[in-house]
């Protein structure tokens, strides 16, 4: 690619709540620990639910932060910094201070790249909208010292593939008949959300290598999982339903070469 550079291979990943960096980017997190590559992950929230002085609020987000450090360090995250925006509120947040917040963490880490949420925050969600617009926004202004930017989305259908793995493993029935004793939720979603109405992809990764250990770092987060579609999909599966991230390169941002370009293809290729 004529005129570009490869970027400095330090990976940052902005997401709103603890699981979502398993869940959106874990295949990506695992084969850059693998191949050597810094990882850092800013999480916005803690993700209590509640009143700011609810005990049960305070306590939940707690359990997340171990959780979040447990699944980090399945996945071999070097650095993890979790804020204290209130869970559910982001949209109503101080946009100026998250922007701050963004690009302080991009030059703490020297990241080169940056990945966060796509338009469709997954499944819609205003918290991870709002992540994607402010860490889009905190990029731009960076000007010629920005990083180079990713967009992440599920591959629609994953969701659904995973539920259906839990439900022939857990009834020992055909899954595409409907029957199955778990309901159709990954992460406290109905699994059709995941991927629906997205902007196409630009670029394709294989985690198949490192699904497993993906599927690993979501199940650390027990307050979020347990007992849904991917807690209880059986280990074997994670390759076929979990082996494919979506990322899109975003307009703003450095446009060279980066280790995610050489890693991915186009969709479909």
């Amino acid at each position: 690619m004529p005129g570009t550079h490869v970027a400095h291979p330090s990976l940052l990943v902005v997401f709103a709540h603890p699981d979502d960096e398993s869940i959106a980017s874990g295949g990506l997190l695992a084969r850059c620990a693998a191949e050597g590559i810094r990882t850092s992950l800013l999480c916005l929230t803690r993700g209590g639910l509640g009143q700011l002085d609810d005990p049960a609020r305070v306590r939940m987000g707690e359990e997340r932060a171990r959780e979040l450090a447990s699944a980090a360090g399945a996945l071999g995250v070097r650095e993890v910094s979790l804020l204290d925006y209130r869970n559910g509120f982001l949209p109503w947040a101080d946009r100026a201070a998250i922007e701050a917040d963004i690009r302080t963490a991009i030059g703490r880490c020297g990241a080169g790249v940056v990945v966060t949420f796509d338009d469709d925050g997954l499944y819609w969600h205003p918290d991870h909208i709002v992540v994607h617009e402010r860490t889009t926004a905190a990029v731009a202004a960076m000007g010629a010292a920005a990083p180079a930017l990713f967009y992440v989305s599920m591959p629609k259908g994953a969701m659904r593939a995973a539920w259906q793995a839990a439900v022939a493993a857990s009834d020992g029935v055909d899954a595409g008949g409907g029957l199955g004793a778990v309901p159709p939720i990954a992460l406290g979603v109905e699994v059709d959300a995941y991927g629906l109405f997205t902007t196409p992809a630009t670029l394709m990764l294989d985690v198949r290598a490192h699904a497993l250990t993906k599927l690993r770092a979501v199940r650390c987060h027990r307050s979020q999982v347990a007992g849904d579609a991917l807690d209880r999909m059986p280990d074997e599966t994670a390759p076929r339903a979990l082996g494919v991230e979506l990322y899109r390169r975003a307009d703003v941002g450095a446009q060279g070469e980066t280790f995610l370009d050489a890693w991915g293809q186009a969709p479909n290729s």
